[in-house]
């Protein structure tokens, strides 16, 4: 696959405990990111963090959380990535989204 020097970055921001048909949702995300063929996907487990109910989620010893942050990364085309948060976009009941543009320098599977 080949991608463009301009490309998007769609960054998806939710809760681990966060489910779609019993399964963890980020991992659902991926999985249809797969399917729609976008060029990437990464999944970042965030350390603490907080978001639009301001209850503090943290990995701490001292006040574990069972709902730590996600983040997943998705890299494409601004297109390609419309059309997949159009699909997605129902699925999630709380989080975050962002969209910015990126310069892609170099896209490679392996030498």
């Amino acid at each position: 696959m080949q991608l463009p020097e301009k490309g998007c970055l769609l960054r998806i921001h939710i809760g681990e405990k966060n489910r779609h048909k019993g399964r963890p949702l980020y991992s659902w995300i991926v999985g249809k990111a797969r399917e729609a063929g976008l060029a990437g996907a990464t999944v970042i487990r965030g350390m603490m963090g907080y978001g639009a109910s301001s209850r503090i989620k943290t990995s701490s010893i001292l006040c574990i959380s069972e709902d730590l942050p996600i983040i997943i990364e998705l890299v494409d085309t601004q297109e390609q990535l419309e059309q997949f948060l159009e699909l997605i976009e129902p699925m999630i009941d709380e989080g975050l989204t962002t969209m910015e543009k990126v310069n892609i320098r170099f896209y490679r599977s392996g030498r």
